[in-house]
């Protein structure tokens, strides 16, 4: 995660588990040991929470949040989570609900409020993470959304009666941060055209793309498809955002 850097606040990392709108939900927290500005719920990438956004949460938590990413796979048995590759779980996104997954968010954003002392909660998410951070924007839980390469329309393989399209009610969304590439074939130029006319009427939102880039070009410097410079770029935009 070198493009984020880290900040000058200690931390401590820790897993809990939170009360979510189906049962427990694992759940990386990490926080400041002093008081943090604002909370951070981080929503992953389809390969789900592991060390990877155990690092990102202790890099947001050394810029002064507080942060939770919540397992985005539930109410799948970690034993048999464990072995699926992301094909795998790319098949399942069809089968998750809406209500259930942004019910895990919220429950992630009241957690920070009530054990962390914050009062504002900003979302943010990567790939199908981002998809949900468009759709967490409008739920009207949340002060800001940063959707790093999210769906803005659903793939017709995920489409299903649970699953609402990202772009349903994004015009009422708290300010969004949407950050692409724009040569990644999951965010299609026409589909980000059409998500800077809706965010046009949402005071404080932006749309950034970045020519070159690809999916998956920021979070995961093992990833081929990561941009050094354009990560560092994005991370910075994102800091000030948040802030």
């Amino acid at each position: 995660m070198s493009a984020l850097e880290t900040g000058s606040e200690e931390v401590e990392v820790e897993r809990i588990l939170l009360k979510g709108p189906a049962g427990p939900i694992d759940a990386i927290h990490a926080r400041p040991l002093g008081m943090p500005s604002s909370g951070v719920v981080l929503h992953p990438d389809i390969l789900g929470i592991r060390p990877l956004f155990d690092d990102l949460a202790s890099r947001l938590a050394s810029q002064g949040f507080a942060v939770v990413s919540p397992n985005p796979f539930s109410e799948t048995p970690a034993t048999e989570l464990e072995s699926l590759d992301a094909a795998a779980r790319l098949g399942m996104v069809k089968d998750l609900k809406d209500e259930i997954q942004l019910g895990s968010l919220e429950a992630a954003a009241d957690y920070l409020v009530v054990n962390d002392g914050v009062s504002e909660v900003a979302v943010i998410g990567f790939c199908f993470g981002g998809m949900y951070a468009l759709k967490a924007a409008a739920s009207g839980r949340f002060d800001r959304a940063v959707a790093f390469y999210g769906m803005i329309h659903a793939p017709d393989a995920w489409r299903s009666e649970t699953l609402a399209d990202p772009l349903d009610g994004i015009s009422s969304a708290c300010p969004v941060l949407a950050i692409f590439g724009g040569v990644d074939s999951w965010t299609p130029a026409e589909d980000v055209a059409e998500l800077r006319v809706a965010l046009a009427a949402v005071a404080g939102s932006e749309v950034v793309v970045y020519p070159e880039a690809d999916h998956g070009f920021v979070h995961d410097p093992d990833r081929p498809a990561h941009r050094e410079d354009d990560s560092a770029d994005a991370w910075s935009r994102v800091l000030a955002f948040l802030r």
